[in-house]
């Protein structure tokens, strides 16, 4: 039930998110429970989710379990409806759930106190602008590649077993011949037959010969779907140049980042560069910065950090491998920390870190400027 008043006190609210219902929960100031009901994941569902909200007191803050997936609609239309004060919540920790129960209505409760403390403190990515539409092509080519790489595979184990003389013919071919010759194999087959008067599908081609025809069939279809997906990889890649060049210049420019390297760290800070205050936010957010491990008479020891975004901490790797490469000033840089007792991924680590730090510049300047 609403009430039919609005109580003129401060609420948080936290909210459970789920793939056809949202739970919804309110508390006061001082954490008292003021109710808790649920929504669809509808427009509908959202505009009464808010209005049950306001009912009971002024919004002050709302956090939201799942901001990058099922809540994405929720923060959205909450957003537009002029609540600025949206955090995202980390689900509840296992230790948590085992003391205090796992239901929709304690994890949308503990989503309102975790916000109410400032435990939750990030802000949502918008998922309404140019990175967005760069998430989105990427899935559609890390799905495009692991296809292509699939049938690849395929297609060499083919030619490990195909009758000779087609085997050897094959083997001794680099990549682009290979598929150019797979695709104009043509296998025998027996002669179609005569389709009757009363049928009305089309004809068939005639059955397949003999084990060498099935073989050339089978290396014909694989060549020509990687055929298929290199031009879709090829479009994908030609819209990613383009908004990777429009959103992030600043970031391209940088010495070993190219489209790929720069989509990925476009995606982990999102639209919004405010989210992410500090170059040592961003460091952690990408699992760059060393982790403190000191105990006892160990002093000023650090350890590998192994959280956050693995793909950012992917391409922060291939900045640095590039770097090393063919970058003088980065060459010097590991010879010069290799020279105070570091070993080689130690200098790795480090400037992996640097590069994080000059990343991150770069990314402000570049969202900011187009904010």
């Amino acid at each position: 039930m609403i009430p039919d008043s609005t109580p003129a006190v401060s609420i948080a609210v936290g909210i459970d998110t789920h793939a056809d219902v949202n739970a919804a929960a309110a508390i006061d100031q001082i954490g008292r429970e003021l109710g808790h009901a649920s929504f669809d994941t509808t427009p509908a569902g959202h505009r009464q989710l808010e209005a049950w909200a306001r009912s009971h007191g002024n919004i002050e803050i709302v956090g939201i379990e799942g901001t990058g997936v099922y809540g994405v609609g929720i923060c959205a239309h909450l957003r537009n409806a002029g609540i600025e004060a949206v955090v995202e919540v980390d689900r509840p920790d296992r230790k948590s759930r085992r003391f205090e129960g796992k239901s929709d209505p304690i994890d949308a409760y503990a989503a309102a106190r975790a916000a109410l403390s400032g435990r939750a403190s990030v802000t949502p990515k918008p998922r309404d602008g140019n990175v967005e539409m760069i998430r989105v092509l990427r899935v559609a080519r890390t799905s495009a590649i692991k296809a292509r790489t699939a049938a690849l595979t395929q297609l060499k184990a083919v030619i490990k077993t195909a009758p000779e003389p087609l085997r050897s013919e094959l083997n001794s071919l680099d990549r682009g011949a290979l598929l150019t010759r797979c695709r104009s194999l043509r296998p025998a087959r027996n002669p179609a037959p005569t389709p009757t008067t009363h049928t009305k599908q089309s004809p068939r081609p005639g059955r397949l010969c003999d084990p060498t025809a099935a073989t050339k069939a089978t290396l014909t279809r694989l060549a020509r779907r990687i055929a298929t997906l290199d031009d879709e990889l090829a479009d994908i890649d030609n819209d990613l140049d383009d908004l990777t060049a429009e959103t992030a210049p600043t970031l391209i420019s940088l010495f070993g980042v190219g489209t790929d390297v720069a989509s990925q760290l476009l995606i982990t800070t999102g639209d919004n560069p405010d989210r992410i205050t500090t170059s040592a936010a961003f460091a952690m957010l990408c699992g760059a910065a060393p982790i403190p491990a000191t105990s006892g008479k160990t002093i000023n020891r650090h350890r590998l950090n192994r959280g956050g975004d693995r793909a950012a901490n992917a391409a922060l790797y291939r900045i640095v491998l590039c770097r090393l490469r063919y970058d003088q000033r980065t060459q010097a840089y590991r010879d010069r920390i290799c020279s105070r007792g570091k070993t080689n991924k130690d200098a790795i680590r480090i400037i992996k870190r640097a590069i994080a730090r000059e990343v991150y510049h770069a990314i402000r300047t570049d969202l900011v400027h187009t904010t």
